[in-house]
């Protein structure tokens, strides 16, 4: 993993002035993959502009996720080996960070608790039943999805990959937005809740919507249409579960930003099978 580790040191993160793109770039590959990169600041400023750019980091976890698909494809294998690599790639190149955000926030939601002992609860190191029936649909859902997409053609499986994983990122540089507050004054959360200002974010989602609906022309009207709502819906989910733990635990954390990039990509590969 990079230096620092995804894990922030301890206190309220300083505030500072915004980072250049390459510092942006490192904090967002060194926060979101599991790349050898050195981050050089740890601060709201670096993650002002990595998370504008996170969808880069997406880009760079779904690509060889499509690639371990064809690869097992060319090899001989079926559509359903095919969705399981493509699924699995991300959770080695994050190691498996987003998906453990997502159990830990589903056993914090399900715990019906208040906002401090639920998120005491997200802080242990177990899975509880919460956690581990979301996480089994999860990746039921994302393996059943890149399935059926392998099986329609091997371009529409890679496409569902690639998108999705972009389509997961978007959605915490949404989530970064000016204006949502973390839930706790340390950790992750603290970082880079609200920082990203609501223009930046606006461009990030164009910048991510328009390559989509064009690398959907390949595969026709329908393409470009289930491309952009793959796009729109997965994001629409997750700030759907972004406003839910807004409420229910005062803010975000580092778990929720996991919990929404795995609710966006699931979303999305769903819309796309749908749609596209």
């Amino acid at each position: 993993m990079s230096t620092p580790p995804p894990n922030p040191p301890p206190g309220p993160p300083p505030e500072t002035s915004a980072a250049s793109w390459s510092d942006g770039l490192r904090f967002a590959f060194g926060t979101l993959t599991v790349f050898p990169v050195t981050v050089p600041r740890w601060d709201r400023g670096a993650a002002r502009t990595g998370m504008t750019v996170a969808p880069v980091a997406g880009l760079a976890v779904g690509v060889p996720a499509a690639a371990a698909g064809l690869l097992l494809l060319v090899l001989g294998a079926g559509p359903l080996l095919a969705a399981v690599a493509s699924a699995a790639v991300p959770a080695v190149l994050t190691r498996g960070l987003h998906l453990d955000g997502l159990a830990d926030t589903a056993d914090g939601l399900g715990s019906g608790k208040p906002a401090e002992d639920a998120l005491r609860i997200m802080k242990q190191s177990d899975i509880g039943p919460f956690g581990v029936i979301t996480l089994l649909f999860v990746l039921l859902t994302q393996v059943a999805a890149l399935a059926q997409a392998y099986g329609d053609s091997w371009g529409r499986g890679a496409l569902a990959a690639v998108v999705s994983a972009a389509v997961g990122r978007l959605a915490l540089t949404l989530a970064a937005r000016v204006g949502v507050p973390a839930a706790r004054p340390e950790g992750l959360g603290a970082v880079v809740a609200g920082v990203v200002p609501v223009r930046g974010a606006v461009v990030a989602a164009v910048a991510v919507t328009v390559p989509a609906a064009g690398a959907g022309v390949l595969l026709g009207t329908y393409g470009v249409v289930g491309c952009v709502l793959a796009v729109a819906l997965g994001c629409v989910a997750a700030e759907f579960l972004l406003r839910h733990c807004v409420r229910r635990f005062g803010g975000v954390t580092g778990d929720v930003f996991g919990a929404l990039e795995e609710t966006a990509v699931t979303v999305a590969l769903v819309a796309f099978c749908l749609f596209a």
